[in-house]
């Protein structure tokens, strides 16, 4: 199933999106998916919904994650272009929830700035896990979503650490649904897309990632407890700007497309100011 959060008569819901069109959760009632997902509600076919939402738009769909949680150097041929090795574990780094945006939102960035995509497939935790070995790790997974790790480079390699060319506001779109794991199996593979302006810049399969998403949260639980509402972006594909040559970033008025076979699309238009 396919579920979201959408604004609906000035307001907002936790929804599904089934063949009627956009339907809202109802038990626990909840604003948004992160409300829903913290008052302990599970994502799949047992879930009540009401009647259809005339008019609804979709959202970001977890805009209230406790944590963001990323993998850098995730998939071979991003690795190879960036001149490293294979690593033996995931390279991590955080967001915060101030830096995610919808699927159809404008990404806001500091004009001057060295602006790159990054196509992500990101995984909502869905259980309360610590210490959790890949079986309980796997079972704890509500879903799949799409999210560019819009990049700032030139921040962020103004140090060894990348966090400042990573968590600006407004910076990461996210969406449309989360695709519950009975319909989509990222292991088996899924196509990644990135596109500026039309122009095909990223393609891969989620099936040659290093770390999948089971490993990324069996590793990270041993560190933090990850909660109901989490995200933990995977990494992206080669292809990005930074490694380009000549490089290739981003301007003010493009349009970024990020699409995830079986889950969605994306559009997202560059503002640099």
């Amino acid at each position: 199933m396919k579920f979201g959060t959408v604004a609906h008569d000035g307001g907002t819901r936790a929804a599904a999106l089934t063949d009627d069109g956009w339907r809202p959760v109802v038990e626990p009632y909840a604003a948004d998916l992160s409300a829903f997902l913290a008052a302990g509600g599970t994502l799949g076919p047992d879930t009540l919904l009401g009647e259809p939402l005339d008019g609804a738009e979709p959202l970001a769909p977890l805009p209230h994650p406790a944590k963001v949680i990323c993998c850098g150097l995730n998939y071979g041929e991003h690795i190879r272009e960036t001149g490293r090795e294979l690593p033996s574990h995931p390279t991590l780094f955080v967001k915060y929830a101030d830096s995610l945006v919808g699927p159809t939102d404008d990404v806001s960035l500091q004009a001057g700035t060295d602006v790159d995509w990054e196509a992500e497939l990101a995984v909502v935790v869905g259980a309360t896990i610590r210490g959790a070995d890949r079986a309980t790790a796997a079972a704890a997974i509500a879903g799949y979503t799409v999210a560019n790790d819009v990049s700032v480079r030139d921040w962020q390699y103004r140090t060894l650490q990348w966090f400042q060319g990573k968590a600006w506001d407004d910076s990461t779109p996210t969406g449309p649904v989360v695709v519950t794991p009975d319909e989509v199996d990222p292991t088996a593979g899924l196509t990644v897309t990135c596109r500026v302006n039309g122009d095909e810049v990223q393609r891969d399969s989620t099936a040659t990632l290093v770390f999948d998403s089971a490993d990324l949260l069996a590793y990270i639980s041993t560190f933090t407890t990850l909660r109901p509402g989490d995200l933990v972006l995977t990494g992206t594909p080669g292809g990005v700007g930074v490694a380009r040559d000549p490089k290739r970033f981003l301007a003010d008025g493009d349009v970024l497309e990020t699409e995830i076979e079986g889950i969605g699309l994306l559009r997202n238009t560059i503002r640099l100011t």
